[in-house]
């Protein structure tokens, strides 16, 4: 099954805190960064907002889709953000887990 081969990734965006959001806002305009976001092969599972670090978005995609988000991220984002890639899981259900077999 293909969603059985897909995996989640974090995408951390710093804004370039040399720009004023103006100046950012008009970038991400002339890219196209969020008419076109999430890039195509990608789906959004969750974005929000993390108080003076920025954003910190969950997507969800096959292994041939990293080299997309990879080439969006370059295309799009540069100039705005300074970004960073991780591998994850979603540990929640562990922790769960770990809270009942610790309880006692």
């Amino acid at each position: 099954m293909a969603s059985e081969k897909k995996f989640v990734v974090t995408v951390i965006l710093h804004h370039d805190q040399s720009k004023t959001l103006d100046q950012i806002m008009a970038h991400l305009r002339e890219t196209g960064f969020y008419r076109d976001f999430p890039p195509d092969g990608s789906e959004l599972i969750s974005w929000v907002v993390a108080m003076s670090y920025g954003f910190i978005i969950h997507l969800r995609l096959e292994p041939d889709g990293l080299r997309n988000l990879n080439l969006f991220m370059e295309k799009k984002a540069w100039g705005a953000f300074r970004y960073e890639v991780y591998p994850s899981y979603d540990f929640q259900p562990i922790a769960e887990k770990l809270k009942g077999d610790h309880s006692g």
